[in-house]
């Protein structure tokens, strides 16, 4: 069944490679694409396209097939094209030519435009979740260690001295503005696009400020041509954000295979969460930051290969945008797998005491000597020079303190001023209208 069919078939071969992966990547929209027919039928009956009774009779059986997605049991039957084949089909074989009405007013192009809306939304609640997950177990951990020093490192040479609260509590600052980006992928998102049909409106007398309400959208993409032209960029946003995501959660996986190899020693994994060599005995891997950072490292070139099927088109549709769902949807739970994982490993991680007492690292203690001579009256060039010969000679020492006190230093993590931060952020998510909405539409 297709929905465009006009009473002839098309070439076998051509039917397989123009549905592509459709069938696959459309069980993954199918609850959306039930609920914005709900919305849309919902909204036909308001504007005298529909009966009341027939109305009432789509509903009941649309909540049927949107339970059945729910719970994973959809199924897209061979020969049907895609999603919005699959519904209507459901529909008609129920309840008749009823059944055929629910397309008036739509094309399949602001339905995937709406369905990939919708999905992408819930997606990105999911994901704002366990990006707040990590965060919270790299501030507990960050406030935990945080009188344990670490070298800090500037072209991978011992530079000053860092800490455990430093590094984590940097990461965890490092998400906030991550969330950022998740929030303004969140308001493009957030935006109603149905009724632009194929792409320039409808001469029915459709109400799309009532479907915007129904189906909890903060607002609307007004101009049609536009909503059309929102297919890819929207999706292209979003993995913008995930990439400034991946970004960070890939540099801590390369901090955390650099911090627990011998050479560094700053951290244990645990044993249970190491892989083992087939020739050498000894080895204890980290296979799992290496493989946080790799899948990192791909999520970042999403936005990229997005851009580059979009990036050559005009207004308007054109099938091209179809390619875009094999790379945008797997990419959600890729992203969340690598956050559980993370989440996990931070958690159960074991955190070295006393590294800095190695005489390799006394060098990193220069700069506090420099500055204490300042602070006793030498003009800071000639305690720079003073320090560094003393360096040269091989006289150095350092047995002063540590003694930072300026925000978001080692004495002064400011932990509670960047959960402000993401708190700040997070409260500007709209989900509990979304929530609202969706429960009264599909109830």
């Amino acid at each position: 069944m297709k929905l465009w069919d006009k009473g002839y078939s098309v070439d076998d071969k051509i039917d397989q490679f123009t549905v592509g992966l459709d069938r696959e990547m459309d069980l993954y929209l199918a609850p959306y694409d039930v609920m914005g027919t709900m919305a849309h039928i919902t909204m036909l009956e308001s504007v005298g396209l529909l009966q009341k009774d027939e109305l009432d009779i789509l509903l009941k059986e649309l909540k049927n097939i949107y339970e059945i997605a729910r719970e994973g049991k959809f199924v897209i039957e061979d020969g049907i094209e895609d999603v919005h084949s699959q519904v209507e089909l459901m529909l008609t074989r129920k309840l008749g030519d009823v059944g055929k009405k629910v397309h008036s007013g739509r094309s399949r192009n602001d339905q995937v435009l709406l369905d990939l809306k919708l999905y992408a939304r819930a997606e990105i609640e999911d994901l704002v979740g366990r990006m707040r997950k990590l965060f919270d177990v790299l501030q507990q951990k960050s406030e935990q260690y945080k009188d344990v020093l670490i070298p800090g490192y500037t072209h991978l040479q011992v530079a000053m001295p860092s800490s455990f609260g430093l590094w984590f509590g940097a990461y965890a600052e490092s998400l906030t503005d991550d969330m950022l980006m998740m929030e303004a992928a969140w308001r493009v998102t957030n935006q109603n696009p149905l009724g632009a049909a194929a792409g320039y409106g409808s001469s029915f007398p459709l109400n799309r400020t009532m479907t915007t309400k129904l189906l909890g959208f903060d607002d609307l993409d007004y101009n049609v041509v536009y909503a059309q032209m929102g297919r890819g960029k929207t999706e292209r946003i979003i993995s913008f954000a995930i990439a400034s995501l991946a970004e960070t959660i890939g540099r801590l996986a390369f901090d955390g295979c650099m911090y627990t190899s011998q050479n560094f020693g700053f951290l244990h994994l645990p044993k249970q969460m190491t892989t083992g060599s087939s020739i050498m005995p000894h080895k204890k891997n980290p296979d799992v930051f290496e493989l946080i950072r790799a899948h990192c490292n791909k999520m970042q070139g999403v936005s990229n290969t997005i851009r580059l099927i979009t990036g050559n088109l005009p207004s308007g549709y054109f099938r091209d945008m179809q390619i875009i769902k094999e790379v945008f949807i797997p990419v959600f739970n890729e992203m969340k797998d690598c956050l559980d994982i993370t989440a996990y490993a931070i958690e159960n991680i074991e955190v070295v005491e006393g590294v800095m007492k190695d005489p390799k690292y006394k060098y990193a203690f220069s700069v506090e000597e420099v500055n204490r001579l300042a602070n006793e009256g030498m003009p800071f060039r000639d305690a720079y020079k003073h320090v560094g010969m003393a360096i040269e000679r091989g006289e150095f020492e350092f047995n002063g303190e540590i003694h930072h006190t300026h925000e978001g230093s080692i004495g002064n993590l400011c932990t509670a001023q960047i959960k402000a931060k993401m708190d700040a952020t997070m409260g500007r998510f709209t989900f509990g209208n979304v929530h609202k909405a969706v429960e009264s539409l599909t109830k």
